[in-house]
Formats: C-alpha cells, structure tokens, sequence
C-alpha cells in the first residue's frame, strides 16, 4: 500500500469479518476462493501464473520465514533470559522462522488445535503430511500440511508439539480479554490455551514466553 503496488489477497470463505475488513482497509483486491485455506491458495497460484503477479506464500516462502524470524529476535531483545516460548503452528512459517532464529537457545513448543494436527501429524511421519483441516482456529492454523521448507528446521530446533481442544482455545480468548483487555482471534489465543488449559505444563522456576498471534476479530464476542 505505501509503495502504491497493487495487490490480490486470496482468503477462503472461512475468514473473519474482521480480517476480510483489515484487508480490505489497506486497499487491497479481495478474492474469496474456496471454503478452507488450500483452495484460496490453489486460486492464488492461478491468479499469479495467468497475470505475472508475484506470489507471495503465507508460509512455505524463504522470504515470509524470514520475517517471522524477526518476532523471535525481538522476543531475545526483550527478554533474554527465556526458557521457553509457546507458538501456534498451522503452515509452520512463524514457528519455522523463528526456531531458525533460536536454533535450540531456546525451547520451542508448538501449540496445534486437535483438528489441525499439521505438524504433529507430520514430525510423527518423518515428512510433511496431509492432517485434518477443522476447528475453530481453522482460519487461521488449517493448512492441508505444514510447509516444506520449514519441516527440517522445525525437526530439529522445535523441541515438542501440543495439541488443545476448540474448548480451550474459545476459553484462553475469553480468559485474555477479560484480565488483559487483548482480543485475539481463535488461533492467537491457541498458545496460551496450552498453558492455560494445562496441556503443556512449564517446568519449575522456568520463565516463559507466550505469543499471540493474531487479532482478526471482535472484543465484544468476549464480554
């Protein structure tokens, strides 16, 4: 939008009013495709082999890892001393990024709703596999499968996965808007539903660090 460059968004009809409403605010060209994420990304690669445009991949990019490498630089700035930070997974590019950045100084837990077991599903196999697609977070955390270029470098910095149920999830959304007044949407909220809910327990006298990764939604489903 700042470089005046014209842009095509792809989303599936699953999508938040509220993130449809952000993309449409920059000024970008909206396209619905498909009811889950995988359509809207096999009508992306369409789009972009017809027009010339430049794809960009949400996840299985070198160049999207790469910036969300930079979250986990700025969580070592802010706070060198982690044990611990728990990060949601569904296509991998944020997890895989910043276990890039960590590279084992600091335990990565990724956090996967029960429905969407991408990358559960595929440290188990050896290889990205194909895993459930459903859930509330599915918006956000259900691609078909984790991405390629981040697999390798999750098995080896990522240090385990959880999985957490839709109730949890809806729970850790309501539980930060009404002690923090933070509104975040299903799959923001899955890290911390991991703590919260106890499914992944942190050791004794361990600090630990939690991101919340997404807010398209609104505060007052919460109240």
């Amino acid at each position: 939008m700042r470089l005046r460059i014209p842009a095509t968004i792809f989303v599936p009809s699953i999508a938040s009013p509220a993130k449809l409403d952000q993309i449409r605010a920059y000024g970008a060209d909206l396209k619905i495709a498909g009811e889950r994420y995988a359509d809207a990304l096999s009508a992306s690669v369409e789009h972009a082999q017809t027009t010339g445009g430049m794809p960009i991949h949400a996840f299985d990019q070198v160049e999207t890892l790469l910036g969300q490498a930079t979250v986990a630089r700025e969580f070592e700035s802010d706070a060198p001393q982690l044990d611990a930070v728990l990060v949601a997974v569904g296509g991998g590019g944020l997890i895989g990024g910043m276990a890039a950045w960590y590279r084992g100084r600091t335990r990565l837990i990724g956090v996967e709703p029960e429905q969407a077991p991408t990358l559960t599903r595929a440290l188990a196999a050896g290889e990205p596999v194909d895993a459930r697609t459903g859930g509330i977070a599915a918006d956000s955390l259900a691609p078909k499968r984790v991405g390629s270029l981040m697999y390798p470098i999750a098995q080896r910095y990522v240090a385990e996965t959880v999985l957490v149920t839709d109730e949890a999830i809806a729970n850790a959304q309501k539980t930060l808007w009404r002690l923090l007044r933070v509104a975040v949407e299903p799959g923001g909220a899955a890290a911390f539903a991991a703590l919260l809910s106890g499914r992944w327990r942190a050791p004794p006298e361990s600090t630990v660090g939690v991101l919340l990764c997404g807010a398209n939604t609104g505060a007052v489903k919460f109240q």
